[in-house]
């Protein structure tokens, strides 16, 4: 350690001041944070070892050198310091101590770094002799701040995103609910009307049958034998009309069954119910059919997955049948590696991305739902003019 000034250390006599001296210069040789001294002009006093080489200079060259000159004279911006701002002089200036983590310090390559420094004034009684500074290289605890405050600011970011992301899917899984209620609605007053109107009418229609047969049984003993065969002709045709009612209404019987749930899917599974929908699909809109299904031998999935896949097999083609205008249809079922794979591609008029992706897509956010739910996804392919492909994937639990 170097001093320059004896005042700043007064021993209490002659005889033990050099050990007090050599004491002191050991303490602050031995801790790793800067210190140094300066006179009431700013002058430097002493300074030990670290914190000369914090700055990029040997104890020597330091001494005698005014420190804010040296070291503190500008912002980080490059902007001057004035010394009469300076809070390291208004320790001694102004009797105020301060301790300060927000300023530079300046190497001699003329490179700034962020230091913590604290600066009391020196006295001797009551007199001010100058000020002690300590100061400290907090370059990495910046950084790391700097990195903490950067990953906040992005896990913020994320946060708001997602919570945005979450509130528009929560607003769609609503609106995809309520639409979800009301085609419930429909297709139960859909139902009720066919009930009402086919199998109703039907009913009625054999009632009266039944009560005409009951009435001219009755009046049978009555009539001469020329009239008994008429009647009989005529019961006759009125039972074969009786019978044509009765498979009327067992054909609707069955259609509305199989609208609700498809007898094929619980008697031969989901493949078989795959395949005969997409026929009955292709028969009744006459599209040209390309039809293929590989590797689903010996598969099955559970009654809910099969279900989700059956449905969201039917939207897909109730929307190519909506929308697509299209003349041929490509359908490909295939079960590779765990993953059961469903393409249905037509030749239609397509549509702009954007437009599967509306808030009103109600079909296409249905069958994304149900896919979801079971760990798979709904690509869609689309271009105007050059038809659409839809494609689910799900994975397949193993055994």
């Amino acid at each position: 350690m170097h001093i320059t000034s004896q005042a700043a250390l007064k021993p209490p006599n002659a005889a033990v001041a050099p050990v007090l001296q050599k004491q002191l210069a050991l303490l602050l040789e031995s801790t790793g944070e800067g210190i140094y001294g300066i006179d009431m002009a700013g002058l430097c006093t002493f300074i030990n070892r670290a914190g000369a080489h914090m700055i990029g200079r040997e104890p020597d060259e330091v001494l005698g050198c005014n420190m804010h000159e040296l070291t503190h004279h500008s912002h980080p911006d490059g902007h001057p310091y004035a010394a009469h701002d300076c809070a390291i002089f208004n320790a001694f200036r102004q009797g105020l101590p301060c301790r300060i983590d927000t300023e530079v310090f300046w190497h001699r390559d003329q490179h700034c770094f962020p230091v913590e420094y604290s600066s009391y004034p020196l006295m001797d009684g009551d007199t001010v002799l100058g000020a002690v500074v300590t100061f400290v290289d907090i370059t990495e605890r910046k950084r790391a701040a700097d990195a903490l405050q950067a990953a906040k600011s992005e896990l913020e970011q994320r946060v708001v995103e997602r919570t945005q992301a979450l509130s528009v899917a929560l607003g769609q899984l609503r609106e995809l609910s309520a639409y979800s209620e009301t085609v419930r609605e429909e297709e139960r007053t859909r139902i009720a009307r066919e009930v009402h109107d086919e199998l109703g009418s039907l009913l009625v229609a054999l009632k009266m049958d039944v009560n005409w047969m009951d009435k001219r049984l009755s009046e049978q003993q009555q009539r001469t034998r020329h009239e008994a065969e008429a009647m009989r002709i005529r019961l006759r045709s009125k039972c074969q009309n009786m019978s044509g009612l009765i498979e009327r209404a067992v054909d609707n019987v069955g259609r509305i069954i199989t609208d609700l749930r498809p007898s094929i899917l619980d008697h031969q599974g989901l493949w078989a119910a795959l395949e005969w929908q997409a026929h009955e699909f292709a028969q009744s809109t006459e599209l040209v059919l390309d039809w293929s299904m590989q590797g689903t031998e010996g598969v099955e999935l559970p009654e809910p997955e099969a279900m989700a896949v059956f449905r969201i097999f039917q939207e897909m083609l109730s929307n190519v049948a909506r929308h697509a205008h299209a003349t041929a249809l490509a359908l490909r079922i295939e079960v590779a590696t765990g993953e059961l794979t469903i393409l249905v591609q037509d030749n239609g008029c397509g549509a702009s991305p954007l437009a599967f992706e509306a808030p009103t897509a109600y079909g296409v956010m249905g069958m994304r739902e149900r896919a979801r739910h079971f760990g798979g996804q709904l690509e869609i392919s689309s271009q105007t003019g050059l038809g659409s492909i839809f494609t689910l994937r799900l994975p397949l639990l193993t055994p």
